[in-house]
């Protein structure tokens, strides 16, 4: 009853709020072009910090239905800041790019999972961040209006313990159309990712930006098992994250 009231509250607070948040940055940041190389192929994680989850038995599609998923389109590889790879330190590392835990602590909607090829076969999503608009309760803005979110799981069973993270990343819509994925909104939400990424950001003290490296071949583009029908381009973004 407590959590249901706070939640109440904060959605009685939803107008206020609306007028807090500047046009410019509810907008998504255009991606800018980066020169980018291919260097790595998931074939030995021990080089490359990553292991293509195919190799396993696993796949790039989440299992969010049956027979649907939605696509693995970022991986922070095996080879980032080794605080970054830890559970605390991913959560860290999302408050860096303008994310964050879920509104309230409460989780809505259905528990996704991943075969990454790891060895662990199915695993439950271990984090889920959404979009961080303002200091205060900004992620129950996302919940409401819609943003980018994205879903971790990480790749460290006893057939490939690379420590990389596999992240889920999409754009929903607002509450009113019960959080679908909008249009082009898996392409969107990664390279919101990326972008921010690539910028670089800051936690406290700790600083990072990552090195960004696009792989093509790891998702099949169009539409074919993927959740809602939306089409993403089959692109695949590693982000090797330094510490600076």
């Amino acid at each position: 009853m407590f959590a249901m009231g706070r939640l109440l509250f904060a959605l009685a607070l939803s107008p206020l709020l609306a007028s807090a948040v500047p046009a410019d940055f509810a907008g998504q940041p255009q991606l800018e072009q980066t020169l980018l190389t291919t260097t790595s192929d998931g074939l030995d994680w021990r080089k490359s910090g990553w292991a293509d989850p195919r190799l396993g038995g696993g796949q790039m599609l989440d299992f969010t239905l049956p027979d649907l998923g939605e696509p693995i389109n970022v991986i922070i590889s095996g080879l980032s800041d080794p605080f970054v790879l830890t559970h605390e330190g991913l959560h860290r590392y999302a408050n860096s790019i303008g994310f964050s835990e879920e509104c309230l602590g409460l989780h809505y909607g259905n528990l996704h999972e991943a075969d990454l090829g790891d060895g662990d076969g199915r695993k439950i999503e271990q984090f889920l961040a959404r979009q961080h608009y303002f200091p205060i309760w900004g992620t129950c803005w996302e919940s409401l209006r819609g943003g980018n979110h994205f879903r971790a799981w990480r790749q460290n069973g006893t057939d490939a313990n690379s420590g990389a993270w596999f992240l889920a990343v999409s754009k929903e819509k607002y509450a009113g159309e019960h959080h679908l994925i909008d249009e082009d909104g898996y392409n969107k939400g990664r390279d919101f990712v990326v972008e921010r990424a690539a910028a670089g950001g800051r936690w406290k003290n700790r600083w990072w930006k990552a090195d960004v490296e696009w792989k093509e071949g790891l998702l099949e583009p169009g539409a074919d098992g993927v959740n809602h029908g939306i089409e993403q381009d089959g692109r695949v973004a590693i982000l090797t994250v330094r510490r600076l």
